[in-house]
């Protein structure tokens, strides 16, 4: 992927920002960024902008394995999409994440205001111009808030 423009790349990190509170009070899981990859059950190597993966489902991994890519799909995924992304590409990757085991997933699309939110087993939904978007019960008590998006 080609670096992001000066908008998605202020927009990112104000995503981490939000959700990095959330888990530090939290403390049942683990946030990472854009820059982390993990292998998928289906052997695809994926980088969310913004995961969140349980605790109990990280400490199964030794010291070592931390270093490199985890085997595992998280719980939470995140897609910011940026003016360079096909929607369709974006959607089919959120999809695949789906189809991984992740149990949410927000696709963000700032230019259209819209959030795509992805459930296990369900089809995707999307919001038109939300304020906020729930963590549900997968990050319970979480929500982010979109006006520093928008």
């Amino acid at each position: 992927m080609p670096p992001t423009g000066a908008d998605t790349g202020e927009r990112n990190p104000e995503i981490n920002f939000q959700l990095k509170l959330w888990a530090k009070k939290d403390k049942s899981g683990k946030i990472c960024e854009s820059s982390t990859g993990f292998k998928m059950p289906n052997g695809a190597t994926l980088s969310p902008d913004a995961l969140w993966v349980r605790k109990e489902r990280l400490e199964k991994f030794s010291a070592q394995q931390h270093e490199k890519f985890l085997p595992l799909c998280p719980d939470f995924v995140l897609e910011l999409r940026s003016a360079s992304d096909n929607l369709k590409d974006s959607q089919a990757k959120m999809e695949e994440y789906m189809e991984n085991g992740a149990r949410l997933g927000w696709l963000i699309d700032p230019k259209a205001k819209k959030v795509h939110v992805y459930r296990s087993n369900v089809k995707a939904s999307i919001l038109d111009n939300p304020k906020t978007v729930s963590g549900e019960d997968v990050l319970d008590g979480f929500e982010l808030d979109l006006t520093e998006i928008w």
